[in-house]
Order: structure tokens, then C-alpha cells, then sequence
């Protein structure tokens, strides 16, 4: 929870997010983990070789999807129940051998630390194409459907310095840029593109980018003047 008892807004990642290179992200159940802190804290633990193993993948085949904790398995050398998890047990830092007093090998939950969940995996990435009026430049950005507008157009990040003197449109209406481009009138009709058998990069919405000139024509409109956090 935010300051002020307001429920904080959840950061959104695409797949080729999680994957990109040098940073130790998975993803799992929809969720999103920054494993750095737990790799810092247990620097040099053999153990942790699955979940590096892991890294910039989704493994959400090793959970329950109802509980959120990993799927069992029988550990064949020992018969002791343990985590269902590529090539072993998830960051444990216990080894998969019996306990003195018969309970099975207790897992670090890692799943479960706030600490590392960084976000939401989409499950609507979808393409925008950004033409500013003024020069006719255009481009296309892969945007995730449930993230607001202001940090949907924040991804064409080569278009910083238009998106801050911009306006953004669609349809001739003001795009309102702390709702989604769904709840903006702007659907997603990749689905149903694909069931006609038709290309959805030949029908990419486009958004139009009025300039805001030094009169301030265009200041009763909302502008993207934010970063994404």
C-alpha cells in the first residue's frame, strides 16, 4: 500500500523484458521477481544454481496456480517431498536430505518476498504507433494493454523530448493518461484480427501528438509530463 492507504499501481513487463541480458529476472504466476537482492544476501550459495538457471524465464509450470506454491515432487534418493523446479529446488537453502525429526526440507520462499516482486507479467503486449503532427515523423512501440497511457508512451523512449511538448490524441479526443488505451476507447483487436486470418501489424492504432506551442494552445488537454516510476 502507498502513503495515504492508496493501493500503489503495479509496474507492467513484457517477456523480452524479464529475458533482457544482465538483469536477474523470472517470472511466475503472472509476477515478476528481481532476484538481486537475494543473490547479494546469499552471495556464493551453490544452492541458488536452479534459480540462476532459471533467470529471464517464465516458470509458472512449477507452481500451483491456486495456492502459489511450488508443485511437489518426491526427492527419488531420499523419498522426502520437496519443490517441483528445473533441475532442483527452487533457492532453497536447505539440502534435499532427511531431517533429524522426520519433517521434510524446509525452501527459502522466495516467491513470497515482497522484496523481489518488481511487477506483472502482461498478458496484453500490443503495438502503437506515435505520429507527431507537427514533422510526420512516426514510430511503432510495443506497449503492454494494462499499463496507464502516460507510461505506455514513455517506451518510445527515442521520443522523450515530443512526448513532454505533446499532446496526445486518438480519435480527435485527448488521450486521459492515468487510464489504460482499453478504457481511452482504444481496444485491442489482435485476437480478433487473428481469427479473420489478418495481420494485426496492418491495423496498429495510431495516437496523434499535437504540439503545444508557447501560447499554450493546447494546455487545457492533458500532456505527457511524467515519467513511469
Amino acid at each position: 500500500m502507498a502513503a495515504g492507504g492508496a493501493e500503489r499501481r503495479p509496474r507492467y513487463f513484457m517477456a523480452r523484458e524479464v529475458a533482457e541480458a544482465g538483469r536477474p529476472r523470472l517470472s511466475a504466476l503472472g509476477r515478476v521477481y528481481d532476484l538481486g537482492p537475494l543473490l547479494r544476501e546469499r552471495r556464493g550459495d551453490v544452492t541458488l544454481a536452479p534459480l540462476l538457471g532459471a533467470v529471464g524465464t517464465d516458470v509458472s509450470h512449477c507452481f500451483d496456480p491456486e495456492s502459489g506454491d511450488p508443485l511437489p515432487r518426491v526427492e527419488p534418493r531420499t523419498g522426502q517431498t520437496g519443490s517441483r523446479y528445473p533441475l532442483g529446488t527452487p533457492g532453497s537453502s536447505q539440502s534435499l536430505t532427511p531431517r533429524s525429526d522426520g519433517a521434510p526440507p524446509l525452501d527459502a520462499a522466495w516467491w513470497r518476498d515482497p522484496r523481489l516482486q518488481v511487477g506483472r507479467l502482461t498478458a496484453a503486449p500490443r503495438l502503437l504507433r506515435l505520429c507527431n503532427t507537427l514533422t510526420g515523423q512516426n514510430c511503432v512501440v510495443e506497449v503492454c494493454g494494462e499499463e496507464p497511457v502516460g507510461e505506455a508512451l514513455w517506451r518510445a523512449k527515442a521520443w522523450k523530448e515530443q512526448l513532454e511538448r505533446y499532446t496526445a490524441c486518438y480519435g480527435g479526443v485527448p488521450l486521459r493518461l492515468h487510464l489504460s488505451l482499453e478504457q481511452n476507447g482504444i481496444p485491442d483487436s489482435t485476437s480478433e484480427l487473428r481469427s479473420l486470418r489478418l495481420d494485426p501489424k496492418d491495423f496498429i492504432p495510431t495516437v496523434l501528438l499535437y504540439f503545444n506551442d508557447d501560447a499554450g494552445n493546447a494546455t487545457e488537454a492533458p500532456t505527457v509530463t511524467s515519467s513511469p516510476p
